[in-house]
């Protein structure tokens, strides 16, 4: 009686042991976030914080399908963007494949907390994308469906919703941790010199590497435009441009 009493007992425990084994199943939505430290915020090839140093960070969710939302957030200029110290930016869409390609197309919000204060000029942005990948290549086309950064609002004539902007980019793998990155862009503003410009295309460049240690990304780039004085840096009183290459240095990490 005894034995069959252990043998009863060990074959309850065989049979219960595949339930503790079994793992839940996977979620069919990913959670991601960002943060790094810049010296300096870039946005295609401008600064916005005045060569000065920039805190960035955000979170993406993703469902299986291929839809997703997120959130991306850095310090600018207060007198660049009029009151305004953060940026924040919310998008969603739609990644996909077709073969060898990748496929992505969204829409961007650029917000700025507080801009506008004082009755100056609100400054906002909005964005449709859609962007394509193959191998180490990767391209994005943007257009502005409101008035561009608010640049021309309220000037009569001028209207600047359409202006659109080109993104091209490689990254190579260089092994052991090494990575290489070369990106080429160029905007158009519609209606830019009607509303005060010297110009209304601009083009910008970079060129860096980077390094993983455990993780954590280490990147040093060169960045400029064809055109430094397009824009320029409230720290100046408007009077340096913002487009000058230079190197920026940074330490990021993606959890």
């Amino acid at each position: 009686m005894k034995k069959s009493m252990l043998a009863l007992a060990a074959l309850l425990a065989v049979s219960a042991a595949p339930s503790f084994a079994q793992s839940a199943p996977a979620s069919d939505w990913t959670i991601t976030g960002n943060a790094g430290l810049y010296s300096d915020y870039r946005f295609r090839g401008f600064s916005q914080t005045g060569y000065r140093p920039a805190f960035q960070g955000g979170f993406d969710v993703a469902h299986s399908s291929g839809f997703y939302v997120g959130n991306w957030n850095s310090n600018v200029e207060q007198g660049l963007y009029n009151g305004a110290s953060l940026e924040m930016d919310f998008y969603g869409g739609y990644k996909g494949t077709a073969g060898p390609l990748g496929y992505d197309l969204g829409f961007i919000y650029y917000y700025y907390p507080n801009s506008g204060s004082g009755g100056t000029l609100k400054i906002k942005n909005g964005e449709l994308y859609l962007g394509a990948s193959y191998s180490v290549f990767s391209a994005k086309f943007y257009y502005a469906t409101t008035e561009f950064f608010s640049i021309g609002k309220g000037v009569p004539g001028v209207d600047t919703k359409g202006s659109y902007y080109i993104d091209l980019n490689a990254n190579f793998d260089l092994g052991s941790g090494w990575g290489a990155v070369a990106h080429y862009g160029y905007q158009k503003i519609k209606d830019g010199r009607a509303a005060g410009l010297i110009d209304d295309t601009v083009g910008d460049y970079k060129l860096g590497v980077t390094k993983d240690l455990s993780g954590w990304v280490v990147g040093a780039s060169v960045i400029g435009t064809t055109e430094k004085n397009l824009f320029t840096t409230a720290r100046s009183g408007f009077t340096e441009g913002a487009g000058k290459a230079k190197a920026v240095l940074s330490l990021s990490k993606t959890f």
